[in-house]
């Protein structure tokens, strides 16, 4: 047996799947939830800058042309509210699935607002997809749940 094939037994071994997918599951809540924090400057109160970003600065870049967010102010709630919300029940294991596709989705904004930051943008999505795909695992509520 090679040394490539015998670490990989080895891993599959001694790395439980539920591992893997709790430390999915963290590695996208983190990034989202800390943004998050950062949008509100109080219970129900977003913070100035963060309405600003989404009327000033925020645009979508489509096809080659820039265009303003919609409803600017919605989008700020929207997102601030999202951004709390899905990283919580992610990280809890809650409703998985759907948590993780809508920050797929926020992921898909995301970059269509700021296109240089593909290289993340990716490895999110593919966090994202995984969980969608594999669930939330052993470790989870949503386990908790079935089991009950």
């Amino acid at each position: 047996m090679s040394l490539i094939a015998s670490i990989e037994n080895a891993m599959t071994r001694h790395v439980p799947d539920s591992l893997v997918s709790l430390a999915l599951r963290f590695g996208l809540a983190v990034p989202f939830f800390k943004s998050g924090l950062t949008k509100w400057s109080g219970f129900g109160q977003l913070s100035d800058s963060t309405v600003l970003l989404f009327e000033e600065e925020f645009k979508f870049h489509i096809l080659g042309k820039i265009y303003d967010y919609p409803s600017p102010q919605m989008m700020a709630y929207g997102a601030g509210i999202a951004e709390i919300l899905l990283p919580i029940l992610l990280a809890l294991g809650l409703f998985g699935r759907f948590a993780a596709f809508g920050l797929l989705v926020m992921t898909a904004v995301i970059q269509l607002t700021i296109p240089s930051g593909w290289p993340i943008h990716l490895t999110w999505a593919a966090m994202a997809l995984a969980i969608i795909v594999l669930g939330s695992g052993r470790l989870s509520a949503d386990n908790l749940v079935r089991h009950v």
